[in-house]
């Protein structure tokens, strides 16, 4: 018994326009990334200091939960492509249940951060900290925004034009996922 391979030509997820995006976006993030490693050199003891204030705990369990969501996103994907739109859903609310976790999360330490006086100009760090956090938050939101676009999207009838959509805001919500892990390194773990 023969099996004949069909050659497929590699496939980029999504719309070529969305990758723009992204890049773009990354881009944008990389460069705020050099910035903040530049004036962390200016003042490495100032930045240590400023770090202990943060929360290390909460910064992982939101890492969890983006890296949880990521992973539950990638399965609504793969269940799509499978013609599995209900179970796609299921993936999608799941993924959707993660990212509003790590907005809780980050809303409650924003708060906890305020109500000791540490704010956007208390010093370099915190600047840095809450503009690259708050702009990564303005992310997650509106990547909650995709992500429920694309579960109303699946009570249609999946074809390839809902499937390329899906992949499009997966991959723009696994960047999202990526921008954190970068934030959680530099802003908790680095030292």
């Amino acid at each position: 018994m023969t099996q004949t391979l069909k050659a497929r030509a590699p496939h980029l997820p999504g719309e070529a326009g969305v990758w723009v995006f992204i890049l773009g976006d990354m881009a944008m993030f990389a460069a705020l990334f050099i910035t903040f490693v530049y004036y962390r050199r200016a003042d490495v003891a100032g930045f240590v200091h400023s770090q202990h204030a943060l929360n290390q705990q909460l910064g992982a369990l939101n890492t969890f939960f983006m890296l949880t969501s990521s992973w539950c996103v990638a399965l609504a994907v793969h269940a799509a492509r499978a013609g599995l739109a209900r179970r796609a859903q299921g993936w999608l609310l799941a993924g959707m249940a993660c990212a509003v976790s790590f907005v809780v999360v980050k809303f409650f330490e924003y708060s906890e951060k305020i109500a000791a006086g540490i704010t956007l100009t208390s010093n370099d760090f915190f600047m840095y900290y809450y503009m690259l956090t708050g702009l990564h938050l303005l992310h997650v939101l509106l990547g909650l925004g995709v992500l429920s676009y694309l579960w109303r999207s699946l009570c249609a009838p999946a074809g390839h034009s809902t499937l390329r959509t899906l992949e499009s805001g997966a991959c723009f919500w696994h960047m999202v996922d990526i921008l954190w892990i970068v934030l959680f390194a530099l802003l908790y773990m680095l030292r």
